[in-house]
């Protein structure tokens, strides 16, 4: 069965492409020319759902995607949904932009969250979420990973998300857990729609 994955992100295909290979499943990559759909959900979940939803109208394939950010407590969530276009700039800019709004702040509990959806032919959709719980630092540590990366420590580390070494960060973060959480559900639900394509 073949996957069309919502992002041109080729590390994010390669990711899923090893996870989901163990289920039959062939993830093919979104044309380069595909449109980038609004993202106006309320939530993770509704956006990933939202460009599953794209993707599997134009290409015709069952699609999965994916949507993350960095929920901040004592910013009531914020970036949160808007994490990738919280400012104007890059990563940088959008660090910067944060600490300056964390000012004065005692409260640095946060998480990384990741929502992963799928939109099958018949209409059955599907999305989990995982998250990864640390503190927001007050200025950024290591060179490593992206976005929010250098200001998310994680206690059981002692070091933030930009100072572990990538296979580690790789078997802890949101992502994978939301992945982990999402194989499961999807393997369930094949095997369900299987059953129901028997019985007819």
């Amino acid at each position: 069965m073949r996957f069309v994955l919502a992002s041109h992100n080729k590390k994010k295909m390669t990711e899923l492409a090893a996870i989901l290979d163990e289920l039959g499943i062939e993830i093919v990559p979104l044309p380069a020319d595909a449109p980038e759909p609004v993202e106006d959900g309320a939530s993770f979940e509704e956006n990933a759902l939202i460009k599953a939803r794209a993707a599997a109208s134009l290409t015709g394939l069952p699609a999965i995607a994916d949507d993350s950010g960095l929920c901040v407590d004592a910013l009531g969530g914020a970036p949160g949904i808007y994490s990738a276009r919280y400012c104007a700039g890059d990563d940088h800019d959008r660090n910067t932009f944060l600490l300056q709004n964390m000012a004065g702040r005692d409260n640095r509990s946060c998480r990384f969250v990741c929502a992963i959806a799928c939109v099958l032919p018949n209409g059955d959709t599907l999305a989990v979420r995982g998250e990864c719980e640390g503190e927001l630092m007050c200025e950024c540590h290591g060179e490593g990973g992206f976005g929010y990366d250098p200001l998310f420590y994680v206690p059981a580390y002692g070091c933030t998300f930009g100072e572990l070494a990538p296979e580690i960060k790789n078997r802890i973060s949101h992502r994978t857990r939301a992945l982990q959480t999402f194989k499961q559900a999807l393997k369930e639900l094949l095997e369900h729609n299987t059953q129901e394509m028997g019985s007819c």
